[in-house]
């Protein structure tokens, strides 16, 4: 099977199908943060960005940016490497609202 799966993905390795798979997973996760979203935001019947919209962010571009190192592809490198910098803020700064809120 592992070789219909190099041949699918136009893969010379099992190191690089792995690779891809990790991408892909990565990509899964980088998209369950808009089902997340959506779903919130219609349960309010208003829209929202939910806790969890940036942890699945955080989570799928770190894993996103590890692949495109891996890939030493240095456009995807740049725009992920930016987008964990902007997750990471969003979350600090909404874990300092809460620590002084109390």
């Amino acid at each position: 099977m592992e070789a219909w799966l190099e041949e699918v993905f136009h893969v010379a390795s099992r190191t690089e199908l792995l690779w891809v798979l990790f991408g892909l997973a990565a990509q899964l996760m980088f998209t369950a943060r808009f089902l997340v979203q959506w779903i919130a935001s219609e349960r309010q019947k208003k829209s929202v960005v939910p806790l969890a919209f940036w942890y699945f962010s955080m989570l799928g571009g770190v894993m996103l940016l590890a692949y495109a190192l891996y890939r030493a592809d240095p456009v995807f490198i740049l725009g992920q490497a930016l987008g964990v910098v902007i997750y990471s803020r969003n979350l600090w700064l909404i874990y300092s609202e809460r620590h002084r809120a109390g």
